[in-house]
């Protein structure tokens, strides 16, 4: 896999890029990992609701083929977009998004901080009171289908450091994943995030954990390279 570090990029030219890249491979192309960092911009995805966009004002809001729904990128941000052919490495769509939330959890882990899986909502979530603890949350328990606003209970005392959102064409995947370090986090107010009104989003900064753009881009860059493989 070759590893391309694109630092600060404008997102729809990225897109435009990936997309481009992964309707020209051919079956021996070389696998590509892209790791930058966006100026402010909401993106949508495929199932994304307008509703959930609440107020965006000068941040644009880019519509894109990924899963999901609402989410924000800005600086201080780790965007991490793995080009791979899942066929020729003989991963299932499932095991590839696992693969990507483990390679979060193991970065978070270098920090000692947990990361923390929720069942039916990609991305990883720390715990709010306490991102070192170990124990388990009770709501990663909870039905993930619950209608209503019972279904925002599932994320109780949790922050979400990491959004996930994938494509899949032709066995082969493009978007990826975003790790907050050190960011504004006032524009993640403007939306609900990943359609979940009232969802708290944290960075390794509020947390407590000092480190550098480049620190946390070359770790989970690392991460990523080993899991993937």
């Amino acid at each position: 896999m070759q590893v391309k570090v694109l630092g600060p990029v404008d997102y729809l030219p990225t897109y435009q890029a990936m997309q481009a890249f992964t309707e020209a491979r051919a079956p021996d192309t070389p696998d590509e990992l892209w790791i930058c960092e966006h100026p402010p911009v909401f993106t949508q995805g495929l199932a994304g609701q307008a509703g959930h966009v609440l107020a965006p004002a000068e941040i644009p809001v880019v519509a894109t083929n990924r899963g999901g729904q609402v989410t924000y990128h800005g600086p201080g941000q780790v965007v991490a977009y793995p080009l791979m052919d899942l066929r020729r490495r003989g991963y299932f769509v499932k095991e590839y998004v696992y693969r990507l939330e483990e390679a979060v959890i193991r970065t978070l882990a270098e920090f000692g901080v947990t990361g923390h899986r929720v069942r039916g909502a990609p991305g990883i979530y720390v715990r709010l009171d306490d991102p070192f603890a170990h124990s388990v949350i009770p709501g990663l328990t909870r039905d993930p289908w619950i209608a209503g606003p019972a279904r925002n209970d599932m994320f109780q005392g949790l922050g979400k450091i990491a959004a996930l959102g994938i494509k899949v064409s032709r066995h082969c995947t493009y978007h990826g994943l975003a790790l907050n370090v050190a960011m504004d986090l006032e524009p993640f107010s403007r939306i609900n995030p990943c359609g979940y009104a009232g969802l708290r989003t944290v960075d390794l900064s509020t947390i407590g954990i000092s480190t550098t753009w480049n620190e946390a881009a070359a770790l989970l860059g690392h991460k990523l390279e080993a899991l993937l493989a």
